[in-house]
C-alpha cells in the first residue's frame, strides 16, 4: 500500500502552505528583493517549527508508528464514499507523534489510572495514553464505526499495552450515558469526536460522575485550522468556537489552550 501524503489541516500547516504560495507569486511578479527575502525568512521560520519539535520529542513506539503507517495507507475517502456511515474519515484525523507524546506525558503527570477516550478513530491516541497507564490501568475508547473499531483493535494486538484498552462501539453520547449509568469514573477524558457534540460531551463529563473530582479533560482540535478566530467558519469551526467560549465562561473549570497540532485544551475543575 502506498502512503498518501496528508493535506495541511493545522493553523501552522496552512500558514506554511500560504507562505509558499505567496513567495512563489512574489517571485513570478518580480517583487522587490527585500520583500522576497522577508517572505523567505517568514517561510523558513514557520516551516521549521514542526520538524524541529518532532526532532526534539521522544520517538513514538514501534506499535504507534505502525498505527500511523496503516492509517495513512488506507484510502478512507473510497471506503466511506457511499456515505452509509454519515462520516467523512481521513488520515488527518490521526492524532500523530507530537500530540500522542503530549497526551502520554499528561497521563504520567496526572498519574491517571483510568482514561475515557471519546472518539478513538484508528487508536493512535488511545494506545499512546495506554502506554503511560500502570499495568492495571484501564482505557475505555468510544468509536461509532465498527469497521474502524476493528481496524484499531487488530493493531492493538501488537502492543503489550493493548490489553488495557476496552473499545465501546456506538454513538459517543449513548456510550457516555451507558457508562454513567454503570457508575464508571475516569481520571482523564480525551475528547476528539463529533465537533458539534463537544459541548454535550463536556457537560456530561462535569454533570455526572464520569470525571473524577480531581480529573482532567483534554480536548483536541480546539484551534480547528484557525477557524475559531477567523471570519470564515465551517459548521465544525462554529461549533468549536462556541465550545471554546462556553469553557472559557464556565466558572466550574479553568483551562489552557495549547497550540499543539490543531489545538489541545486542558481543563480541570476549580
Amino acid at each position: 500500500m502506498s502512503k498518501v501524503e496528508p493535506r495541511p489541516v493545522t493553523p501552522l500547516g496552512i500558514l506554511v502552505e500560504q507562505l509558499e504560495t505567496a513567495l512563489m507569486m512574489a517571485k513570478e511578479a518580480k517583487v522587490a528583493t527585500p520583500v522576497i527575502e522577508q517572505l523567505q525568512t517568514a517561510l523558513n521560520l514557520a516551516a521549521g517549527i514542526d520538524p524541529y519539535i518532532e526532532k526534539c520529542t521522544t520517538s513514538e513506539s514501534p506499535e504507534l508508528k505502525e498505527i500511523a503507517f496503516n492509517t495513512q495507507a488506507q484510502k478512507w475517502s473510497e471506503k466511506f464514499a457511499d456515505g452509509a456511515t454519515g462520516r467523512e474519515l481521513e488520515q488527518e484525523m490521526l492524532s500523530g507523534h507530537l500530540e500522542g507524546q503530549a497526551l502520554k506525558m499528561f497521563v504520567y503527570m496526572s498519574r491517571a489510572q483510568s482514561i475515557l477516550d471519546i472518539g478513538m478513530f484508528t487508536g493512535y491516541s488511545a494506545l499512546a495514553m495506554a502506554e503511560a497507564l500502570p499495568e492495571k490501568g484501564r482505557l475505555v475508547a468510544c468509536e461509532v464505526d465498527n469497521y474502524v473499531a476493528q481496524f484499531a483493535k487488530n493493531l492493538f494486538q501488537a502492543s503489550p499495552h493493548g490489553a488495557k484498552i476496552q473499545v465501546e462501539i456506538g454513538g459517543a453520547l449513548e456510550t457516555l450515558d451507558k457508562l454513567a449509568a454503570k457508575g464508571e469514573t475516569f481520571d482523564l477524558a480525551f475528547i476528539d469526536a463529533d465537533k458539534k457534540e463537544y459541548v454535550q460531551y463536556y457537560q456530561k463529563l462535569l454533570d455526572s460522575n464520569l470525571l473524577a473530582p480531581q480529573g482532567f479533560i483534554c480536548v483536541d482540535n480546539t484551534l480547528l485550522q484557525g477557524q475559531p478566530y477567523l471570519l470564515e467558519q465551517s459548521a465544525n469551526g462554529k461549533a468549536i468556537a462556541q465550545f471554546n467560549q462556553i469553557v472559557a465562561d464556565d466558572p466550574r473549570t479553568e483551562q489552557v489552550l495549547l497550540p499543539i497540532r490543531d489545538g489541545l485544551t486542558i481543563i480541570r475543575r476549580v
